[in-house]
């Protein structure tokens, strides 16, 4: 940087012969009035070297972005992989992996001692917008807060209804609040009723895990195999489920404020609540019809449905750790799918990025090499 500011100064002296500081300086005529310009147009900061970074790589492959990984971390031995891919974006552009699959390569080269990734995170940020134009376009679950009997034990609801109808399908007190539980008395409402378009709930347990990719759970990861979709609230927001919150209400006033004596009679009274709730109460907003008036059960029968997946994907079972191979390489996607197929769709000018599908579900993205092991060894030496 100095040779430069050297060079503009003395070239912008008055008689200044700019073509012998061009052979004083070591460089050609073409290049000294590119200065010059730069100079006169910006200042110092035009002297600046500019980013020569392609801001695409089209052609880059898998191979390649493997190659440059090794070739990088073998310069610089001890750097972490977040200042490798610093370096990798001055050469790879939007191809450039990220921190995380840098960190998988270096472990699977052993250029690093393994550590246990983190966990990816699942958030939803805005509120879900569902049109419900009939019976069983959504149904909405959710645990309203436990009180005791007068015998001391607690009484956990656990609360089904119809977005439309209004219909309460569900109102039982459950002993645990596990995905099992859930999943036995669902599978009974299934039977029943048939299937709904959609499920709403909110981020806690059993329902969803901000841990797991796409926030699924064995729960919802079963719902979803059904042909369900799932509506995610958002964190720490009752108001996006505000029907269902204002029926806990009715819940609240009805029930927990006047207790049975054990819970065995509590679970009667919430039968008889329910009744009364769908079949006598009328509704304003149904046009004083009951919840009954307005509810039809669901043509869509329970069954275990079919993932259809498009021939040039890939396709993996899920193994008991949460783990798929993919040529070569093994990379986490959920404990939740155990046993589940998912489908990877190749990003396009992104070798080693793949969308991951569950179902028609996109539920996140993961990174590998996607190379053969004799490509790996070459670009390894």
């Amino acid at each position: 940087m100095s040779s430069k500011i050297e060079f503009v100064e003395k070239a912008t002296k008055p008689r200044a012969n700019v073509a012998a500081l061009c052979r004083e300086y070591g460089i050609s005529r073409q290049t000294g009035y590119k200065l010059l310009r730069r100079y006169k147009e910006r200042g110092y900061d035009g002297l600046e070297e500019e980013s020569r970074r392609p801001k695409t790589t089209p052609l880059a492959t898998a191979e390649d972005v493997v190659a440059s990984v090794l070739a990088v971390r073998k310069r610089h031995p001890r750097w972490g992989a977040k200042k490798l891919m610093v370096v990798l974006r001055r050469s790879l552009g939007d191809a450039t992996p990220s921190v995380r699959t840098v960190h998988r390569l270096l472990k699977r080269f052993g250029r690093i001692k393994p550590r246990r990734a983190k966990p990816v995170l699942s958030i939803v940020e805005s509120a879900p917008r569902v049109v419900v134009k009939k019976p069983n376009d959504l149904w909405t679950i959710d645990f309203k807060g436990w009180w005791r009997a007068g015998d001391g034990e607690r009484c956990n609801p656990l609360t089904i209804r119809d977005a439309h109808s209004r219909f309460v399908l569900a109102l039982e007190l459950v002993e645990h609040c596990t995905g099992d539980v859930v999943r036995e008395l669902m599978l009974k409402l299934f039977r029943r009723y048939g299937l709904p378009s959609a499920i709403q709930c909110d981020n806690g347990a059993p329902f969803i895990s901000t841990q797991s990719m796409g926030g699924l759970t064995k729960l919802s990861a079963w719902w979803v195999s059904l042909g369900i979709k799932l509506v995610r609230s958002r964190l720490a927001s009752p108001q996006d489920n505000g029907a269902h919150e204002r029926m806990h209400v009715d819940v609240a006033g009805d029930l927990e404020a006047d207790p049975e004596d054990t819970v065995a009679q509590q679970q009667r009274a919430c039968r008889r609540w329910r009744q009364v709730f769908n079949h006598v109460r009328p509704h304003e907003a149904l046009g004083q019809r009951t919840p009954a008036e307005v509810y039809k059960p669901s043509p869509r029968k329970y069954a275990v449905q079919r993932a259809l997946i498009p021939v040039d994907w890939a396709k993996r079972k899920v193994s008991v750790n949460g783990m798929v191979g993919i040529d070569g390489d093994e990379v986490f996607i959920s404990t939740a799918l155990q046993g589940y197929t998912i489908a990877l769709e190749p990003v396009r000018g992104r070798g080693l990025r793949r969308r991951v599908w569950f179902y028609g579900m996109q539920i996140g993205e993961v990174e590998v090499a996607g190379v053969t092991a004799d490509q790996l060894h070459r670009a390894a030496g």
